[in-house]
């Protein structure tokens, strides 16, 4: 090449003697020097296009077998066609029942503003009580699906609640098919995205909680996050074009405000990716303008939603908009220092500690001066699940009894090993990890790198994407250690991460180049691995799990709970329209679904006063879960009075509950909130001359025969009518 370039520029310089030959080298140069971009073959555009064709059909493809899996296996688990209306609704358990019970009302109302004007001023819940459901509750999945049912007229062709669970199943598979495009993303082939599913769906009760609770928050918002983690990721690559960064920039502004606005706690989790970014912008210096496009997006989502969700100041008070203005004001207070110097590296540690600093500062003083009921419990319990206080209180304990907010048990490690999920996990895991640490060091060092990072090279770790999730899964899967129920964020993306190592070439020849290996041609190898790996796995999987979904939907279960049935049947026919039922949280919910009879309390956490209504340990008079404790007739009566209730529902499982925890039983747990037992060494024992109420009102004696008549009673449900005037029998 030296000797062919040597007469082109010596006759270049003879050309310049003459003008017009002058001219005509001048045009000569300029088109030697334009990049003229060379045309692809047509057989390789054709590859191209049946690549991503084939790969858009499998990610769609594998979103809508999903969700007509799960449609297919709920019909199985309930019966779910053959059953009558008031046996579907009892399916929605707990907190599940109140949010399908408001689609109901949205539904009824003569008009979406009569009806969202009622759910705002709702008074017809909570006895004594009005609350904007919408803004407490995260209505805005039963506000868009009531609009939707009867916009698009479903309400000729379908029934409501088949409407509703569609939708969310619907939402389950496009959940499954951004996991596929991240991976396929990352990897580069659609394999991975395979994969990725084939794990989900074999892991999924691991992955989700769709089967046993539909209405839940996160079902109906976790799957916008995974939209918005696949539009980041593409967001975030080197060799984007134009078109496709603004695509996935829009994507990203989209969903990332349509998850705020579906789950209350969605804040907290962008948090997280927002601290997985300030890290990426740490480590990797091409991507900072991309990074603080992403915090543009975070303040515009929080402050549409403060807006919209009547003035949220929960958004206002949350880490992650500290977070993001603190990043903003420490970039306005950067220097221009030259990269790789020692003053440079100087300034990232102390940008790192005022960012640190500010985010604190700025989070205390929003506290400060902006009125808020920001989820104390949820800090009073992380207080308690972590040793630094001690509590008897009532709901704290419930709370740190459920499975769900325990540390992950041995079975869930055995499952995803036996899958062989955790096994490739931490074997991509850390590859990744320890590239990525490999670059770091190298940068800190001044050392420069490569632009665009080819397979030659075994760098996977010098990728942004690479760099983002490998934070963003390590933050997700350490809070998954301390608390199970958060496994459910943190396991499909273990799917997705594992599934895009073993197919991706990149991985493989990290490794290599690790190892040196020099007997065979390491790209060659690596490509192999790349395909044969995941093939194997695959039909591995297929051959031992397959059958067992294949038997799952064979199987015809049935939910049989006559006992509710008959309840629900009696509170219909009997009760006056006008009554008030108290009993369990859990039990209200269900009342207030099937019924629409008036309840005492909800089995919700984020409402001071509902808390209240549950358990408060000052005031213990002010209990609904006293029924279940030590206390008198007339104290059980002052406190079901005050609120205004006239029947009580007694579950029998609940009064004779044999738990298989020490000290979690719920009566147990009343002991323990009123000092009836001695929970800790030094406390003082205060005797009851009482029985245990719900055992002693089944005896119709005196004096509980004079505040409660048994009106209705069946193997699992006692209800008594409050009575208004008391008459003293001897």
């Amino acid at each position: 090449m030296a000797e062919e370039e040597g007469p082109t520029v010596e006759l270049r310089q003879r050309k310049k003697l003459k003008t017009s030959e002058n001219k005509e080298s001048v045009k000569e140069e300029k088109i030697s020097d334009t990049p003229v971009p060379e045309r692809a073959p047509k057989h390789v555009l054709f590859q191209r296009f049946a690549k991503i064709f084939i790969g858009c059909l499998a990610a769609v493809t594998s979103g809508m077998m999903y969700a007509l899996y799960l449609s297919a296996y709920h019909e199985r688990k309930f019966w779910f066609s053959n059953r009558q209306e008031l046996e579907r609704e009892i399916t929605f358990q707990g907190d599940s029942a109140i949010y399908y019970s408001y689609y109901k009302d949205m539904l009824k109302a003569p008009s979406f503003e009569r009806g969202v004007y009622e759910l705002t001023h709702n008074n017809k819940t909570v006895s004594l009580k009005t609350i904007n459901a919408v803004q407490q509750m995260s209505l805005y999945p039963e506000l868009i699906a009531s609009v939707l049912y009867q916009a698009t007229g479903s309400n000729e062709i379908i029934e409501p609640v088949y409407f509703y669970i569609g939708i969310v199943f619907g939402l389950q598979g496009i959940y499954v098919t951004a996991l596929f495009v991240t991976s396929w993303l990352m990897s580069g082939t659609w394999l991975a995205g395979m994969l990725t599913v084939a794990w989900f769906i074999i892991n999924r009760v691991d992955t989700t909680r769709i089967e046993y609770s539909i209405p839940l928050r996160e079902n109906w918002a976790l799957p916008y996050f995974a939209c918005q983690i696949a539009a980041l990721t593409g967001y975030l690559k080197s060799n984007l074009n134009t078109y496709g960064e603004r695509f996935c920039y829009l994507l990203m502004s989209a969903s990332t405000y349509t998850f705020m606005m579906m789950w209350e706690y969605s804040h907290y989790l962008l948090f997280l990716q927002a601290i997985s970014l300030f890290l990426l912008d740490s480590f990797s210096l091409q991507q900072s303008d991309k990074v603080h496009e992403v915090y543009k997006i975070y303040i515009f989502s929080l402050f549409l939603g403060y807006l919209l969700q009547f003035e949220n100041s929960a958004l206002l008070v949350s880490p992650l908009l500290s977070l993001v203005v603190a990043l903003m004001l420490a970039k306005c207070l950067q220097l221009n220092v030259k990269k790789g110097t020692f003053v440079a590296k100087i300034m990232k540690v102390i940008n790192f500690y005022l960012v640190c600093t500010l985010t604190v500062t700025l989070n205390i003083i929003m506290k400060m001066f902006v009125p808020h009921k920001e989820n104390g419990h949820m800090l009073k319990f992380l207080e308690v699940k972590f040793g630094l206080n001690m509590t008897k209180n009532f709901t704290m304990n419930w709370l740190l009894c459920q499975e769900s907010l325990q540390a992950p048990s041995q079975d869930f490690f055995l499952r995803l090993t036996q899958s062989s999920l955790l096994p490739f996990y931490i074997l991509v895991l850390i590859i990744c990890f320890l590239s990525m640490m490999q670059v770091i060091f190298r940068r800190i060092n001044g050392k420069s790198l490569k632009e665009t990072i080819t397979l030659e090279d075994g760098r996977i770790g010098g990728r942004p994407e690479i760099i983002y999730h490998v934070i963003h899964t390590i933050l997700l899967g350490s809070l998954a250690m301390v608390i199970e129920g958060l496994k459910y964020l943190w396991t499909p993306y273990v799917c997705m991460l594992a599934a895009f190592g073993v197919c991706s070439p990149e991985l493989w020849m990290t490794l290599f180049k690790w190892l040196r290996l020099r007997t065979v041609h390491p790209v060659l190898l690596a490509l192999i691995l790349s395909m044969a790996v995941p093939t194997i796995i695959g039909l591995s999987l297929w051959k031992e799990f397959f059958p067992r979904l294949m038997t799952e939907l064979m199987e015809l279960q049935e939910f049989y709970d006559p006992d509710t049935v008959e309840l629900m049947t009696w509170i219909k026919r009997q009760a006056p329209v006008a009554a008030v039922f108290a009993g369990s949280p859990q039990l209200m919910g269900a009342i207030k679904l099937c019924t629409g009879w008036m309840v005492t309390s909800l089995p919700l956490y984020n409402d001071d006063d509902l808390l209240k209504r549950n358990e408060n340990v000052r005031h213990f008079r002010l209990q609904i879960y006293q029924i279940y404790s030590k206390r008198s007739a007339e104290d059980i009566y002052k406190i079901l009075t005050s609120y205004k209730a006239n029947y009580l529902i007694v579950e029998d499982a609940i009064c004779n509950e044999v738990g298989t925890m020490r000290g979690c039983r719920v009566k147990d747990l009343l002991d323990i909130a009123n000092g009836h037992v001695v929970c800790e060494e030094g406390d003082k024992l205060t005797y009851s001359k009482y029985g245990r109420f719900c055992h002693e009102v089944k005896i119709n004696y005196s004096p509980y025969v004079n505040y409660f008549t048994r009106v209705y009673w069946n193997r699992s449900y006692f209800v008594y009518k409050i009575n208004t005037v008391i008459s003293f029998q001897s």
